[in-house]
């Protein structure tokens, strides 16, 4: 397969931390997450809107703190949960007591082996920035059964050339988003900003994150994934879903 130049320049944005950085800076996050709303909690939403029916068995890439697990797990029997900080594992269990079908294991998606047509589902919220994409969207698309599901939602970098139409429209989505934001934490967490702990942790984990631009987000996405349908969403996140045929 035959990457443009704007493809492998995508591939070169996802050159990560190693993952025991990124692995070290969850096990912090872990410690000022009180289960309170967060960005991504905004569109769960619309992602579980896109879970097939019927489904069998989901498998959650990055599963945090399991709140989008426990959605998860009640629309499929079986909901298999991973993530590389233990700590976030921990809380995961201790909040997911009463469904007895999500099974969280401590894993790495880059090394964890998936058999062909596992899942009916896969989904990934705010993860696949911290690995090598094409790699990894290769095992998942393989992971899938036919007419399985790959939902994935995570952030892109916004235009920075102010002199292109893209770029206007991003400032303009960023000021937006800013007010939106501040919104909607004040409404689900009653504070404009989170705590200055909590902003300090975020900002150092965010000095090593690589986001795609949209434009690369497509290229990337439609080349390994025919057919799929990219959203830009407000909050500086896109969506991509796939029906595997």
């Amino acid at each position: 397969m035959q990457f443009s130049t704007v493809t492998k320049a995508a591939a070169r944005c996802y050159t990560c931390p190693t993952l025991s950085t990124v692995e070290r800076d969850f096990d912090r996050l872990a410690l000022f997450d009180d289960g309170g709303w967060t960005a991504n909690n905004h569109y769960h939403e619309f992602l579980l809107k896109q879970v097939p029916r019927e489904c069998v068995s989901i498998l959650e890439v990055g599963c945090g703190t399991g709140a989008f697990s426990r959605r998860l797990a009640q629309r499929a029997r079986q909901v298999t949960a991973i993530d590389l900080s233990s700590e976030m594992i921990r809380l995961a269990r201790a909040r997911a007591s009463a469904f007895t079908n999500i099974q969280f294991e401590i894993d790495d998606i880059v090394t964890r082996q998936l058999a062909d047509s596992e899942f009916d589902c896969v989904a990934s919220i705010a993860t696949l920035h911290h690995v090598p994409i094409q790699q990894v969207l290769r095992k998942l698309r393989n992971a899938l059964k036919p007419g399985g599901v790959l939902i994935v939602l995570d952030l892109f970098e916004p235009e920075r050339r102010m002199l292109t139409t893209t770029g206007l429209a991003d400032a303009t989505l960023n000021l937006v988003a800013m007010g939106a934001s501040c919104s909607l934490r004040l409404l689900h967490r009653g504070r404009l900003r989170p705590p200055p702990e909590v902003r300090a942790a975020w900002e150092e984990h965010g000095r090593t994150d690589r986001y795609l631009t949209m434009e690369q987000v497509h290229e990337l996405y439609s080349t390994l994934l025919p057919g799929v349908i990219i959203r830009k969403h407000l909050l500086w996140r896109y969506s991509a879903v796939w029906v595997k045929t």
